[in-house]
């Protein structure tokens, strides 16, 4: 995804690369068969009675931003590839006396829409893959290059009325609402192999999911009630899974944090000193000044457990944030959710950024709604806690981790205050 090809109106398939950019053609190549084009909006590949039934191997669309609010294309597509949505007007026009739905690229969406809402996994392993890629500019011409937006599915497909044509007439034409998959697993490609295989009259359609995207496969199996998860997410790569937030079972790692939950357990404060001395750490790692501030008192904390200030730059150019910390000491195996994050941002004001400390993880939903809010919140999990402990142990104790443990909650008691927050400031 994002790769920019180059579309040359040759066609020659054999050279890899024109103009230094990857050829589409070579790269769609299927040997014996007619070539995959984009020279349509929508490009439904011809359809190949199998061993199994009829299916449409792929339906690749074009879509050429610079003709935007033209009077041969008076719509405006809608390409949001970070959060995986696609709008995109179908192929009737102002003055084609025919049906919306009866022009070539149209039925062939409709028909596409209807595998994509079949109800059964065996309906829905022959439904049509769509292909999209959008038009882009180089060498100050728009034409000749397109870049790969995605692998896509109809969510929905809904008839309006347009304005537009040089009789600036209004026509009723189908806009589509299409979810792209997600392609992790994949790194962001799709193998053409797949389109390939698809379009081979003796390979079943069951047979050709073994070449599909996770993803898809995962759709064939659930069905739409599954796009929510398989919905591209930029935000997904700032995500650690679960299992990644945990040290491996046996390990060293998973001593100490066992280590430190037994410990802790049921003393919130001496935990808290722990997390506040951890988060100092973790801050000034990334360079900056950090200033440990305070504990707050068991009562009245109104959701912060510590209390610090992050200095950036000095003098004019310079200032200073309030750093809001929450500790939750539990089960290792345990997950932190989006509720209790959101309960510590909801006490943030402007110019403060928040912490939160866990001997758990963050679920992924939670870490989703961070990234996707923009909450200026550092989440250390259970396996970075004991990480920067060790090390710690091991610059100031010998190694010894008790020993750390026991130097950071020694001088507790006269750091616990009810002062507010802001007054770190002034310090």
């Amino acid at each position: 995804m994002g790769q920019v090809f180059r579309y040359a109106s040759g066609k020659d398939p054999k050279p890899p690369i024109l103009d230094s950019y990857a050829n589409f053609h070579h790269v769609t190549h299927s040997p014996g068969l007619k070539r995959a084009l984009l020279e349509s909006g929508i490009n439904g590949m011809a359809k190949v009675s199998a061993v199994d039934g009829e299916r449409r191997p792929v339906i690749l669309i074009r879509s050429s931003p610079w003709k935007a609010g033209t009077e041969q294309t008076p719509w405006h597509d809608v390409f949001d590839m970070d959060n995986g949505h696609v709008r995109y007007f179908g192929d009737h026009k102002a003055g084609i006396s025919a049906a919306p739905g009866s022009t070539t690229g149209n039925a062939a969406l409709l028909e596409a829409f209807n595998g994509h809402q079949a109800p059964t996994p065996e309906e829905r392993a022959s439904a049509t893959p769509l292909l999209l890629f959008r038009a882009v500019s180089r060498n100050g011409k728009p034409k000749g290059h397109v870049e790969f937006c995605g692998l896509g599915v109809i969510e929905r497909a809904e008839r309006l009325v347009q304005w537009g044509g040089r009789e600036h007439a209004t026509f009723t034409n189908y806009v589509y609402d299409i979810a792209l998959i997600d392609l992790t697993a994949e790194d962001d490609e799709v193998s053409w192999e797949w389109i390939h295989t698809r379009r081979d009259k003796t390979a079943t359609a069951a047979q050709t999911l073994d070449l599909a995207p996770l993803a898809w496969q995962e759709w064939v199996k659930h069905g739409n009630s599954a796009l929510p998860r398989l919905r591209r997410r930029v935000a997904r790569a700032k995500v650690s899974k679960v299992r990644d937030q945990r040290p491996a079972v046996g390990s060293s790692e998973a001593a100490d944090l066992e280590t430190v939950y037994r410990r802790f357990d049921g003393r919130k404060h001496d935990f808290e000193a722990l997390a506040s001395a951890v988060a100092a750490r973790v801050m000034r790692g990334s360079g900056h000044s950090y200033v440990e501030g305070w504990l707050t008192r068991r009562s009245g904390d109104g959701g912060a457990d510590f209390v610090g200030r992050l200095d950036l730059g000095s003098g004019l150019a310079g200032t200073s944030l309030v750093v809001l910390g929450q500790a939750k000491c539990i089960k290792p195996d345990s997950l932190v959710s989006a509720e209790q994050i959101a309960r510590v941002v909801a006490r943030l004001r402007r110019g403060w950024i928040g912490v939160y400390v866990t001997t758990g993880a963050y679920s992924e939903p939670a870490q989703m709604e961070m990234v996707e809010d923009q909450y200026p919140i550092v989440l250390i999990n259970g396996m970075d806690l004991v990480r920067e402990l060790r090390s710690m142990a091991r610059d100031d104790h010998g190694g010894d981790l008790p020993a750390c443990m026991d130097h950071i909650i020694s001088g507790q008691e006269i750091a616990v205050t009810s002062r507010r927050p802001e007054e770190i400031l002034l310090e």
